[in-house]
């Protein structure tokens, strides 16, 4: 411990852009390594690019590499080795199940123990929260995690999200944009307190930059108000009447707004607008029906009614936009008639984080050859309800 803790000094006191050389100088140090390698997940979550200042190595993609077996598995992996000499471990940079990337580590000569792997995996979680309030001074990791240029609406759009998933005891989330480096308008946002998770998903009218100035507006309007105490019909009025003042119902937003009970599990919801929601209990899939009402900022003062429902422990719930739901086959059958269902069912045992990718991959398949013509958003959140002092579950 007393290794660990020497190295997480020398991390707090780094300069936002050398943090990987004062990782790499300490664990030389400490744990007597060969090299050092930091990798982050591009924005499409397909490719893992190394951090350098000048970025020689090439990228390694996320489904058929060693770093990205530790990167999907959220555990380390240590390459197999045929013959005595340096071992190459692969450890996942995770903050709050945030995933970031990895760091791959080469001993000088011989094994790694146990308690060196769970030692240098605290380190990881060190060097991502670190990483994570570097991102305010430096661009050095944001532009890792781009295998291509984003356009500029693209840019403002990641720039507003909280990340690509989090986790707490109550619930795990895991949510991601497709096309990935040209956005029309979806978004998600999510923010969580000692008593409540309050989840958005939004869909901004137009494309380009139109619509992530739409977008812009909409989610900085709800975060606003939720930050001024305002209930969930109020969230959704204040940024009604912020978009309606801006636009005079030439522009509009669809969205779905839920906030959650950690302690009971009762949710509330506001539908207003395109944003749909699946529910997976059991074997069962089930789609909700919310009462619709208005998007935001179509007409002037537009007043919104929440409504309320349950999640038990095991449920799972997938959001999409109509990007997802509304894409079409071959054959002219919407995603969102049964292939969405089947597909939720299908990945039932992969994590929360992971499902987005899974439906958007089987979303791909079931287009065919014909390409995304709008954003494509799925968020996956699974409840497992607050444990008490005793270990039962809170219902």
């Amino acid at each position: 411990m007393d290794r660990f803790a020497a190295v997480e000094r020398e991390l707090r006191k780094a300069a936002p852009h050398q943090l990987l050389d004062v990782v790499t100088t300490a664990l030389r140090e400490q744990y007597d390594v060969q090299s050092v390698e930091l990798r982050l997940a591009d924005y499409g979550v397909t490719t893992l690019q190394v951090v350098s200042e000048t970025p020689l190595t090439e990228p390694v993609p996320i489904h058929d590499s060693p770093q990205g077996r530790a990167f999907g598995a959220q555990e380390a992996y240590v390459e197999p080795r045929t013959t005595p000499g340096p071992a190459t471990a692969h450890l996942p940079v995770t903050v709050r199940g945030d995933r970031l990337g990895v760091l791959s580590v080469t001993a000088r000569e011989g094994g790694w123990s146990r308690e060196g792997l769970a030692e240098m995996q605290q380190i990881c979680e060190a060097l991502g929260h670190e990483i994570l309030v570097a991102e305010r001074d430096t661009d050095l990791y944001l532009l890792a995690r781009r295998a291509t240029r984003l356009t500029l609406a693209a840019e403002m759009q990641w720039q507003l999200l909280p990340g690509r998933s989090v986790s707490r005891p109550e619930f795990s989330l895991g949510a991601h944009l497709e096309p990935a480096y040209a956005i029309f308008g979806d978004n998600f946002d999510w923010s969580v307190s000692a008593h409540h998770l309050t989840l958005t998903v939004t869909n901004g009218m137009g494309k380009g930059m139109e619509a992530a100035l739409l977008t812009n507006l909409v989610v900085n309007a709800l975060r606003n108000a939720r930050r001024a105490g305002l209930d969930l019909s109020g969230q959704a009025s204040l940024a009604d009447q912020a978009v309606y003042a801006q636009h005079r119902g030439a522009l509009y937003a669809s969205v779905l707004l839920l906030r959650f009970d950690l302690a009971t599990g009762e949710v509330e919801a506001v539908d207003a607008g395109s944003p749909r929601m699946w529910r997976l209990r059991g074997r069962g899939v089930e789609s909700f029906d919310f009462d619709a009402q208005l998007p935001l900022g179509m007409f002037e003062e537009t007043e919104y009614v929440a409504e309320r429902f349950h999640v038990e422990p095991g449920d799972r719930l997938l959001i999409g936009s109509d990007g997802v739901y509304d894409s079409a086959s071959a054959a002219g059958e919407h995603y969102g008639q049964r292939a969405l269902a089947r597909s939720l069912s299908a990945h039932r045992f992969l994590p929360s984080e992971q499902v987005p990718l899974a439906v958007l991959r089987d979303l791909r398949d079931y287009r065919g050859a014909t390409p995304l013509d709008d954003d494509a958003l799925v968020v996956c959140l699974d409840w497992f309800g607050r444990q008490s002092s005793t270990g039962d579950t809170l219902v």
